[in-house]
């Protein structure tokens, strides 16, 4: 399926201020950029770099006054996401070695504080696909997603005492509990047609029998139409924005995510 995706973001800047923006999506082995548009209001000088994850990153230093960054972009993505129950679960021994990060506990996902809960959650359950299917489902049932969660920026455990959160938070659990059973699992930061409401979107992916497969506890099935624009350990290496010095006022983000019909000309 063809996607045309948007997003606006407009800041008040009262001086020099430095960004790292990820917000450009790459062509792989899921998706296909066909077109794409990057507009700086004013126009600054950009320097583009790939990260340690293979994000398409963007640095640049905004002047003061308004500031916007525009983007869009026609992907070509799948419309139904992979599922394999049964999938078998691969030994660390034989994981490639750049899936190894995706192993260890990070800021957002203390891992090595749910080995008991996770081992609990897939009781019986064949390991690998199905015991991350499992901890998906399980999130699902257990963990209110909640857009308008007041709670900011909550690691794992944090979420787990919660039992609510945005996208990002859920995905946090779900990874946490995936590492706790030696299962890789990384963030992924993009967007979703027709999610509601609308907005940029995150979810995880974890790692057995030989690949990568979506898991999404804030839809209740498996869903198509993703764009990704960023993998990383947690949501600190996925931020859409990264700016340094006095925080800014953000007075506008607008996301869009519209279906193409045929391929874009």
């Amino acid at each position: 399926m063809w996607l045309r995706t948007g997003c606006k973001l407009s800041f008040t800047i009262d001086s020099p201020t430095p960004f790292i923006l990820m917000l450009r999506p790459r062509s792989g082995a899921q998706q296909w950029v066909a077109r794409e548009s990057y507009t700086l209001t004013p126009s600054v000088q950009v320097q583009e770099y790939t990260d340690a994850y293979g994000n398409l990153c963007q640095r640049l230093t905004a002047p003061p006054g308004e500031f916007s960054i525009q983007t869009s972009a026609d992907v070509l993505t799948d419309q139904i996401i992979s599922v394999k129950p049964g999938a078998p679960y691969d030994e660390v021994q034989t994981l490639p070695t750049d899936v190894l990060i995706y192993l260890l506990p990070s800021r957002y996902c203390e891992s090595e504080r749910f080995s008991d809960m996770a081992s609990e959650i897939v009781a019986g359950v064949e390991p690998g696909y199905d015991q991350v299917a499992c901890i998906n489902d399980w999130i699902r049932r257990e963990v209110r997603f909640n857009p308008a969660s007041p709670h900011v920026q909550m690691a794992a455990t944090e979420v787990n005492e919660q039992r609510e959160g945005v996208c990002r938070d859920l995905a946090h659990l779900g990874i946490a509990l995936c590492r706790a059973l030696s299962i890789p699992a990384r963030i992924v930061a993009g967007y979703l047609h027709g999610l509601e409401p609308m907005d940029l979107h995150a979810w995880f992916e974890a790692y057995v029998g030989g690949r990568w497969y979506t898991f999404d506890a804030t839809q209740d099935r498996p869903r198509g139409g993703r764009v990704t624009v960023g993998y990383g350990r947690d949501a600190a290496d996925v931020a859409i924005f990264t700016q340094f010095g006095p925080a800014l006022a953000l007075h506008e983000m607008q996301v869009t995510v519209a279906l193409l019909e045929g391929a874009p000309v």
